[in-house]
């Protein structure tokens, strides 16, 4: 079958389309209900389920939940274990230094914060989202951005499924869907493929500072009962990178003997042979943390790219937006 030769993809049409189930994307859509349930929302995730993709080892601010969601803390939801603990250090090879609260910015401060497992804050939106109506597909890629004949964002269109390493179709081949919205929110988080397009159409990075990325690296471990510090949320810089290069850890501990830990490089760095896999597990051997993962269990790892503050680097708002 030849591309000019595809059947044409079935259409379904909404109020607003969202493209990702994370954090922004899921609250946008309870948020969306709340102020009208009879808008027809739809949320998109290319992960398998909701939460698949979501590597963040996550302090949170509760004040966004407070707001969208008042009433939670009386509910079973999986924001459970505050912060109990702040702690920061500049680590040398051998020993660290902890640095005092009072000379760090006030987003260093945890007070009053949470320490949660960020996919399954997720699914338990998800499920809120849900409950209101929303309708969510989870394991189908947003793969391209429909427009209009004006040229605005229309929706967008899931991938063909069933296509061969040649591009072409095989047995078994199905087209995509197309979820065509008044409105189409990006929700993608750093990077994403169709946020790149866009931005690049509509020109709304012009006279913005270039974006800064990092690189996460994340792992989950079930430490042993008495290395366990609940609530502790401890991060580093320094060591094993050196004065030239930008990063550091995170260490939080939660739930039931379960530690997030986690590298992050930002990738400005100039040496070509740094590798920033072999600098976090470096780093787990330093004095101050390998006794945590002593007669621990590592359970999951992952890495992604994250998006880093740098002034006026955001896209510009104002765009064309289908109606």
């Amino acid at each position: 079958m030849a591309a000019n030769e595809l059947p044409a993809r079935e259409a379904m049409e909404f109020d607003v389309v969202i493209v990702g189930a994370g954090p922004a994307g899921l609250a946008a859509a309870i948020r969306l209900k709340q102020l009208n349930s009879d808008l027809a929302v739809v949320v998109v995730e290319k992960g398998s389920e909701v939460g698949a993709h979501i590597l963040s080892g996550a302090v949170i601010d509760p004040i966004g939940l407070d707001r969208l969601l008042p009433g939670w803390r009386e509910e079973d939801s999986p924001v459970k274990q505050e912060v109990t603990e702040d702690r920061f250090y500049w680590l040398g090879p051998a020993g660290a230094v902890r640095l005092p609260a009072f000379p760090l910015p006030p987003l260093m401060s945890n007070h009053g914060n949470f320490v949660v497992s960020l996919g399954n804050v997720c699914r338990w939106l998800a499920g809120k989202a849900e409950a209101a109506g929303v309708e969510i597909y989870p394991g189908f890629a947003a793969a391209e951005v429909l427009f209009g004949a004006n040229g605005e964002v229309a929706g967008v269109a899931t991938g063909d499924m069933g296509v061969g390493k040649d591009g072409k179709p095989k047995d078994g081949f199905s087209r995509g869907m197309e979820l065509r919205g008044k409105y189409t929110l990006f929700a993608e988080g750093a990077r994403g493929n169709l946020s790149k397009l866009l931005i690049a159409r509509f020109g709304l990075d012009r006279d913005r500072n270039p974006p800064k990325f990092g690189l996460g690296l994340k792992e989950l471990w079930e430490v042993a009962p008495d290395k366990h510090k609940p609530g502790l949320v401890q991060h580093t810089f320094g060591w094993p990178l050196d004065n030239r290069t930008g990063g550091g850890s995170f260490l939080y501990h939660f739930d039931k003997n379960l530690v997030s830990v986690g590298f992050v490089v930002h990738l400005n760095y100039a040496n070509p042979w740094l590798a920033p896999f072999e600098e976090f597990q470096r780093f787990k051997t330093h004095p101050l943390v390998r006794d945590t993962f002593e007669r621990g269990k590592r359970l999951a790892y992952g890495a992604r790219a994250l998006t880093e503050a740098a002034g006026n680097r955001f896209p510009s708002s104002s765009f064309r937006a289908g109606r």
